[in-house]
């Protein structure tokens, strides 16, 4: 039997969570106008921003994951359907992969354009693929699929927690926020 007085996440796996969230939350929109705009000091600070954001993102996620691997969350209540456990765990595992993936697909993408990668227009990542115009829009493209991608996934996540809490009425949703 569970307690319900035990915390579902610890302390360090919810600052994980809710920091992750709003630098995911926030690059999300920066990379979506920043692609739309012709050039200019604006795309140049929002690209500036969305890198450092992706750059930090990386050793987050590689945290989550250490983390979530040695302390493993209270497994959900046993009154949740199990294709609503594994839809979970797979939307969980998939979002960390992404989010490995995504920032170093960027680099790769940006190294092969040509690009300084500025980091708190601070310093500079170094090139991690040779210069090749061709391949870098390739690489970008699949950037921001995989981008579309992370959107669907972050949509079912948030949606499945709304449920929990108000369909449901079950205390899901509050495990990340009060543990």
């Amino acid at each position: 039997m569970l307690d319900p007085a035990q915390p579902a996440y610890t302390p360090v796996a919810r600052a994980l969570h809710w920091i992750t969230a709003a630098l995911v939350l926030s690059t999300i929109p920066v990379g979506l106008i920043m692609a739309d705009l012709d050039g200019g000091p604006l795309q140049d600070f929002l690209y500036n921003v969305h890198e450092t954001i992706g750059t930090i993102l990386m050793p987050i996620i590689v945290l989550r994951i250490i983390w979530r691997l040695t302390h493993p969350p209270l497994p959900l209540p046993p009154e949740i359907p199990a294709f609503q456990r594994l839809g979970a765990e797979v939307v969980h595992w998939l979002l960390y992969v992404l989010l490995i993936v995504q920032p170093v697909i960027g680099w790769i993408g940006i190294s092969a354009y040509g690009a300084p990668i500025k980091v708190l227009w601070t310093f500079v990542l170094p090139p991690i693929w040779p210069k090749d115009s061709a391949f870098s829009k390739l690489v970008l493209a699949v950037h921001d699929w995989i981008g579309f991608v992370i959107i669907a996934l972050l949509c079912a996540h948030i949606a499945g927690a709304l449920f929990h809490h108000f369909v449901r009425r079950d205390r899901v949703l509050l495990r990340m926020v009060t543990g």
